[in-house]
Formats: C-alpha cells, sequence, structure tokens
C-alpha cells in the first residue's frame, strides 16, 4: 500500500478517464508523492476506497472532483486524525474556494506535498456529514428534478436546473416546521430553510462564501413565508448588503438544534447530494473534526486559523446563538 491515496471522480465537473489519469499520475510523481490514483466509478466506490486505505494505513488520503467527491471521501476521513487533500476538479469547489486551496490543478497538487495540515469543522445531519452546507424545502426539490431531467430527457446539467427551477417555482412547496435551539422552540413556515457549516456571508459581493471553517458553529437561514417576489427581494437585499434589516428572515448560529414537521420523512440536500431522512432532522457541528492540507501562505490570512478542540470533540465551548431578526 502507498503512503498517498488519491482518489478521483470520473464523473467530475471537468470530466476524467485512463488518459487524464495518467497526466495526473505525473504531476503527482513530479511533486514527489508515491500515490496510488483510484479512479472511482460512483460515491460507493469512493467511499470503499477510502476505508481500503485507511485500513491499511494511510498517510494522506486525497480526494479529486467537484464537492459531492470531496464529501463522500471526507465523510470516511471524518474523526480519523488522517491528513485529507483536495483536488478541485468539479464545477464550483466551494469547499476547495473557502478552504483558499488552488483551483487549478498543477498548485493543487503541489498542495498536497507542501501544504499544512489544519482541523476544520464539519456539519452533520441524522449522522450525515456536510462540508458546506445543507438544506430543505426548494432547493432538493430543484436537484431532484434536475437529476431526473438529465436521466430521463438528457439534457445538461445547467439547462435542467434551469428548467427545474422555473417548475419548482411554479409550485411554489412551504415546509411547516418547528425549531429547537437552545431551549427555544419557533414555528416557522417557509420554503426553504439554508444550514451553513460556520458562517456564510450573506451580503454583497462575498455572498455564499466563508471567511473560517474553524468557528465551531452552524448558521440558520429562514425565510418566513415569502412570496415569489419575496425571494427576489431577499436576493436583492443581500447584494446591497440590507438583508440583515429583513424582518422575515431568520438568521441563527448554534452548535446544535432539530427541526420537526408532520412529514415522517424529509428531502434533504447535503453539499448538493439529495437524501431521504426520517424526522426530526438533528443537526450538530462537529469542531475540528477533519485534517485537511491548507497552503502555508493560507495561514497569513483569515480563511482559517488554529483549532485546539479535538477531531470528534463536542461543540458546547464553541456556540455562539443569535436571535432571530
Amino acid at each position: 500500500m502507498k503512503p498517498v491515496t488519491v482518489i478521483v471522480n470520473g464523473g467530475a465537473g471537468h470530466g476524467h478517464d485512463d488518459q487524464a489519469c495518467a497526466e495526473l499520475r505525473a504531476k503527482l510523481s513530479e511533486a514527489g508523492l508515491d500515490a496510488e490514483l483510484v479512479l472511482a466509478k460512483d460515491g460507493q466506490a469512493m467511499i470503499a476506497t477510502a476505508r481500503r486505505a485507511l485500513e491499511q494505513g494511510a498517510e494522506l488520503v486525497a480526494a479529486g472532483g467537484g464537492d459531492g467527491t470531496i464529501n463522500a471521501v471526507a465523510s470516511v476521513m471524518v474523526g480519523s486524525g488522517v491528513r485529507f487533500g483536495v483536488l478541485p476538479l468539479g464545477t464550483l469547489n466551494h469547499f476547495a474556494k473557502d478552504l483558499g486551496v488552488p483551483i487549478e490543478l498543477d498548485e493543487a497538487v503541489r498542495n498536497l506535498a507542501s501544504g499544512v495540515p489544519r482541523q476544520v469543522d464539519v456539519g452533520e445531519v441524522n449522522g450525515r456529514i456536510f462540508l458546506n452546507n445543507s438544506s430543505l424545502g426548494i432547493y432538493p426539490d430543484i436537484v431532484r428534478d434536475r437529476e431526473k431531467q438529465q436521466r430521463r430527457l438528457g439534457r445538461g446539467k445547467w439547462p435542467a436546473a434551469l428548467w427545474a427551477t422555473l417548475a419548482a417555482l411554479r409550485r411554489y412547496p412551504f415546509l411547516s416546521m418547528r425549531l429547537m435551539v437552545n431551549g427555544e422552540t419557533l414555528a416557522r413556515r417557509t420554503p426553504f430553510v439554508f444550514i451553513g457549516n460556520n458562517r456564510y456571508t450573506m451580503q454583497g459581493l462575498a455572498i455564499g462564501e466563508r471567511e473560517r471553517l474553524d468557528d465551531g458553529v452552524l448558521s440558520l437561514y429562514v425565510a418566513q413565508h415569502p412570496t415569489r417576489l419575496g425571494l427576489l427581494r431577499f436576493a436583492i437585499d443581500a447584494l446591497l448588503g440590507r438583508l440583515g434589516s429583513e424582518r422575515d428572515f431568520d438568521i441563527l448560529e448554534a452548535a446544535e438544534f432539530e427541526i420537526a414537521t408532520h412529514h415522517a420523512h424529509l428531502h434533504v440536500a447535503t453539499d448538493g447530494e439529495v437524501t431521504q431522512m426520517h424526522a426530526p432532522l438533528r443537526y450538530r457541528v462537529r469542531p475540528g473534526a477533519l485534517t485537511v492540507l491548507v497552503p502555508a501562505a493560507t495561514m497569513e490570512g483569515t480563511n482559517i486559523t488554529t483549532l485546539t478542540a479535538t477531531p470528534g470533540k463536542e461543540a458546547e465551548d464553541h456556540a455562539h446563538t443569535r436571535s432571530p431578526l
């Protein structure tokens, strides 16, 4: 067993085949990495490969693909203490960008060889981890419809997403829920719920980004019974920096919380992948549970700082909560 295992998604955004893997093997060798490269056909193969690598004593396990691929491999790495590397080969690469991992492949490979290990938080819902975010309501509906169109109609990802979004806005389903957080119960009726691993910037040009991933909190964003035009208003207010003044938009932070509904099951998105889960949904943050390689220069900025919590430690000492606005 080689000390480094690199698991690549054959269906990632930029696509990977045997020739691309041969080129990647050459890049890994040039960076001085003695690596086994595995081209995985699906999520189950990624997870099985990562487990085998850990069982055989790998010193570094890296994932190459989009955020879904990174999530799949990271789900095995969480709590292990073994270094985890990211090769951003997908379309959006949110996790890599928020960590400061280079998007350009040659630089990302060099980061596997020269990066420094840092502990970052992960979110968890009913035992399933997420690195970026989780959501309920309209977004999981859009993802399911988009994937159905891709399978049945052969549409590309973005055209299918557009049609799925328009269809979801026509249906515009609402979710009635009870949010239990810090001893309080809040009743809400909303088309969507967004839960972030740490704080997301929800205003201005940096909307959708995170300054750090080691603050030990989950961020929760809930729009209260908005109309379709109301959703557009929220988006405009976010870009103009006025989202915090919205009376019908809740922004909370907590280490853990629970969401209950009258539904026995809910479709839940985690890092863009949709699964059906039993209600209630129990969310928690796991501080410092994932050890990721990041560029040394990143430590001079604000993306991430050293976390004193040990992997798997509960989040009480890091909890921050803000009341609904």
